[in-house]
């Protein structure tokens, strides 16, 4: 299946960043700006309270359901930011690897933030996406 996003990388940029530096999609594609996918169960409680990665995992979950519902796939993400609660680096690099390992060969560009406080109680990680989909 044709894919819409192309991602770039820059030989003249570092290559320890574990993402590609920009990505674009051609003008006639279907643009999908996801909210910011959180780590809600079902029942709207917070998931894996405490634990970095495993709201990360869930968030991950949410954004997968969010995104199949606009026929879309995370193949088809162009672009994310992952927030997390935490000054703390390794808490934000521990959110990171779940985000980069779900997304396995379709390293999108990111932004991965520390922030004071999310919208939900117990809330540690939020991941937003902007996907683009060429439609058959």
């Amino acid at each position: 299946m044709a894919r819409a996003v192309t991602l770039i990388r820059s030989a003249s940029l570092s290559d320890v960043a574990e993402y590609a530096y920009a990505a674009t999609a051609p003008a006639e594609s279907r643009l999908i700006f996801l909210a910011g996918a959180c780590p809600l169960n079902d029942d709207g409680s917070t998931a894996a309270v405490g634990d970095y990665a495993g709201q990360a995992a869930k968030a991950v979950e949410n954004m997968r359901t969010a995104l199949a519902s606009a026929d879309a796939s995370l193949e088809d993400v162009i672009s994310t930011r992952v927030l997390v609660a935490s000054s703390r680096q390794e808490d934000l690099v521990t959110a990171w690897e779940v985000v980069r390992d779900a997304f396995g060969d379709h390293d999108v560009p990111s932004t991965l933030m520390g922030v004071t406080v999310l919208g939900y109680a117990d809330q540690l990680v939020e991941i937003e996406a902007v996907a683009a989909v060429l439609d058959a």
